[in-house]
């Protein structure tokens, strides 16, 4: 049998898993073939698993599966039992577990080399990329999770004008130290050193964003983890690593910039951070002197009840008050009434990359009904009825109409332009930017105001009494 260990035979190996990975990450351009694009990667990367074991000289077998274990007794539990509300900071902690792990092979790498004084050049430079990079991923990602769990405040926490010049200090402080360590410095200390300011770093980049852009933040802590994977490959000689990684590189980077763009905004300004206050911290804001119009949930059934076409804007408010079920029911209510029902998707809106595509899947919306803004947006004068459910920033008009306004020439959804607007909310309180929305005084709006489940519930009630 020693041709499973041979070179050739772990390299085929390697390239099956490879292109798993690839068929897989194609899957899941759709969700009719994301969950057998999941399942082909995970069997990709199980492939890749088994041809890194088979490799000759890989050292303690019962140890590397003790570490499976007790990492598959974390994981598994926790990703069945999170709620999608929970959802966005599972994968932002998950995420910087993997930078954190890969920090902590090249401190491993770093002392069993002696400080790199036994390897090439460029093993010490591909480790020491990877040991930061993974540090600001793991500590910038724990920080998101703090913010999305409301276990730390959600608004930009910043020490003004000196942010910027104490990240680049902090940058150029653990460079230092990696340059040191090239140069021939054998001391345990110039490691520590670099991964401490390397992790001070994560922090400090990501304290200053606000929840507007935590969307954005999580896709590219995500793409820098896999830099720092494919950097970690690069000096193992490891193939999965590297392929693995450049493939999550990639595409994060890719995810993050169309998100940005999403919001009109540069990855450079939400780095910067600054954007964004939590929406549902502190006092309520109330809308001063200028009123807005409520009404029932009997009106808004029967306004619902006569219209051709409704359009269904979800938010957040919509996963925290786990209403996808509710609205669900809700349309398929207005569908047997004759009424034509789409939901427009807006590309930030939630807490994290396809968030309410993933609520409305488990209710069992069709896809085809899933509707993204471009798409969509020219619909909304054509349409009788929109209803709001959470939604704030991203069908706030000020972002076409006030230039002083921090979401100015964010794209939205144009729903100001229907015939009318019925908005879901709990208060008057405003979304992740920490602005009021101008939709919610127009004359064509009124708002339900409440739990949105429990309103999505009294307004299918009325529907089935009419």
């Amino acid at each position: 049998m020693t041709w499973v260990h041979g070179e050739a035979f772990i390299q085929c190996l390697y390239i099956v898993a490879f292109a798993l990975f690839i068929y897989g990450l194609m899957g899941l351009t759709g969700p009719y073939t994301a969950v057998r694009g999941n399942k082909l990667a995970a069997l990709g990367m199980g492939i890749a698993i088994i041809a890194t074991l088979l490799t000759p000289g890989m050292g303690n077998w019962w140890l590397i599966v003790l570490g499976v274990a007790l990492g598959a007794a974390v994981g598994v539990p926790a990703a069945r039992r999170v709620r999608m509300t929970a959802m966005p900071q599972m994968v932002a902690l998950f995420n910087g577990v993997g930078g954190g792990a890969i920090a902590l092979i090249a401190w491993v790498e770093f002392r069993h080399s002696d400080g790199f004084s036994s390897r090439p050049e460029y093993v010490a430079i591909a480790s020491l990329f990877a040991a930061i990079v993974g540090s600001i991923s793991f500590w910038g990602s724990t920080i998101a999770f703090g913010k999305l769990q409301e276990i730390m405040p959600g608004r930009p926490i910043s020490v003004g004008r000196l942010q910027q010049p104490l990240n680049l200090l902090m940058l150029l402080v653990a460079v230092a130290f990696g340059v040191i360590v090239v140069a021939g410095g054998q001391s345990g200390w110039l490691m520590v050193g670099l991964l401490v300011t390397a992790s001070m770093l994560g922090v400090l980049i990501v304290l200053p964003i606000g929840g507007a852009d935590m969307p954005v933040v999580i896709s590219l802590l995500n793409a820098a983890t896999g830099l720092s994977a494919a950097a970690m490959g690069l000096a193992l000689d490891n193939t999965a690593l590297i392929v693995a990684g450049m493939i999550v590189g990639a595409s994060g980077s890719i995810l993050t910039n169309l998100m940005a763009k999403a919001m009109n905004r540069s990855i450079p300004a939400i780095v910067a951070g600054g954007f964004g206050g939590n929406g549902g911290g502190g006092g309520a804001v109330e809308a001063g002197d200028r009123s807005v119009r409520r009404t029932s949930a009997a009106d808004a059934a029967i306004q619902l009840a006569f219209a051709r076409q409704v359009i269904v804007v979800p938010g957040y408010g919509l996963a925290v008050a786990q209403a996808q079920h509710a609205v669900r029911q809700l349309t398929g209510l207005l569908e047997q009434k004759g009424v034509s029902v789409a939901y427009a998707i807006h590309p930030v809106a939630g807490r994290m990359p396809g968030h309410m595509n993933v609520l409305l899947a488990e209710a069992d919306v069709p896809y085809e009904h899933l509707k993204e803004m471009d798409s969509i947006n020219d619909e909304f004068a054509r349409t009788d009825v929109t209803l709001v459910i959470g939604a704030n920033d991203v069908t706030n008009p000020a972002a076409r109409t006030d230039p002083s306004s921090p979401i100015y020439g964010m794209p939205i959804l144009n729903v100001d332009e229907s015939r009318s607007v019925i908005v879901l909310k709990r208060s008057m309180r405003p979304g992740f930017a920490g602005v009021d929305n101008e939709l919610y005084f127009d004359p064509r709006t009124s708002l339900l105001f409440g739990d949105a489940k429990s309103s999505v519930h009294d307004i299918t009630e009325e529907l089935k009494a009419l």
